[in-house]
């Protein structure tokens, strides 16, 4: 029981980027590292937003797709630029 919790606390410590902001974090339902080593952020309204693997909000196209770390394509539905941006900038006392 303890190596199942300790495995699931090492995964779960991963899979958030280093750059991400405790408040992104909050707001998203579902954070999905991209095989660029950015990571999309799935907020819980459904609208999306990336960070670039330096901890960058991304421009992206709607009707785009990025290709997600564990070999899924994913389909950009909304860009989210401002919304991770602000968010991202609360971390730091922006």
């Amino acid at each position: 029981m303890k190596s199942q919790i300790v495995v699931a606390a090492l995964l779960t410590a991963l899979s958030v980027p280093a750059f991400a902001g405790h408040a992104a974090v909050q707001e998203a339902k579902e954070m999905v590292p991209l095989a660029d080593g950015g990571t999309l952020y799935i907020f819980k309204d459904g609208r999306m937003a990336q960070e670039n693997r330096f901890g960058r909000t991304v421009y992206q196209q709607v009707g785009a797709s990025v290709a997600a770390k564990d070999g899924r394509s994913i389909a950009i539905t909304s860009n989210e630029v401002a919304r991770l941006s602000s968010l991202l900038e609360q971390e730091h006392g922006g």
